[in-house]
């Protein structure tokens, strides 16, 4: 597979706080890779810096080998970079396919018929069954796959997901790996996870990061990193 992203170097200071420090990290084209670490470790600061919401203080980041360091949070989301935030950031007056249709009617969105590019997506993240009803009146798992939908919609291929089982039970859980698995499969799209829930990235079968103090203590299969002695020290547990 092709190398879809790269950061080199990448660090974040915050006056004397040292946030992310020195991280090599690559991602290919259609992969799914887990960021775990304790509270603290500079995993979302690290996503935000990937997403623009960040300007790094040192280092480069590269998207599809052009360096996008210096783009806006806007001009990421143009080029297929679309991040999902842990609380859900949907239209809870709208219905499900009002929502779905804001993001495929975006200006600069690929040709084609809106109506069947907003059924795709439904089809996709299976909401399709609630296409008339009201967002506020979805369960909180239906709103976190409502949200990767809409990062669909604007034709994102690379999705960046903070923490997206939080919350969910055991059944929505796993309808949302089974989702991120599929996405990955079928549409070749890229996927970045930060989570806690270890039960889920064990079932993923995705390649794990461990973020500490801000810089990568470990990365390998969920495997060996569970197995490793310093991880579990500073994260899974003894």
């Amino acid at each position: 597979m092709a190398e879809l992203l790269r950061t080199s170097g990448l660090t974040k200071r915050f006056r004397g706080l040292v946030a992310n420090e020195d991280i090599d990290f690559s991602l290919d084209a259609g992969a799914v890779h887990c960021v775990i670490g304790p509270n603290g470790a500079g995993k979302t600061t690290f996503l935000s810096m990937i997403s623009g919401h960040l300007p790094p203080s040192a280092g480069t980041i590269s998207y599809k080998e052009k360096d996008i360091t210096a783009l806006s949070v806007a001009e990421r989301a143009r080029i297929g970079i679309g991040r999902k935030f842990q609380t859900p950031t949907v239209f809870e007056n709208l219905t499900v396919w009002q929502n779905i249709e804001l993001a495929v009617l975006r200006p600069g969105g690929s040709a084609g018929t809106p109506a069947a590019k907003i059924a795709d997506v439904l089809e996709a993240i299976r909401l399709t069954d609630e296409v008339d009803t009201l967002v506020r009146h979805l369960s909180h798992g239906q709103r976190q796959w409502l949200e990767i939908g809409l990062l669909l919609g604007n034709e994102s291929e690379l999705l960046l997901l903070d923490e997206p089982t939080a919350g969910m039970t055991a059944e929505e859980t796993a309808a949302t790996g089974e989702l991120v698995s599929r996405l990955a499969r079928e549409r070749s799209l890229s996927v970045i996870i930060i989570e806690h829930d270890i039960n889920f990235i064990r079932d993923l079968r995705a390649p794990v990061t461990v973020l500490h103090l801000g810089r990568i203590l470990k990365q390998g299969p969920f495997d060996v990193i569970a197995a490793d002695e310093q991880v579990r020290e500073v994260y899974l547990g003894s």
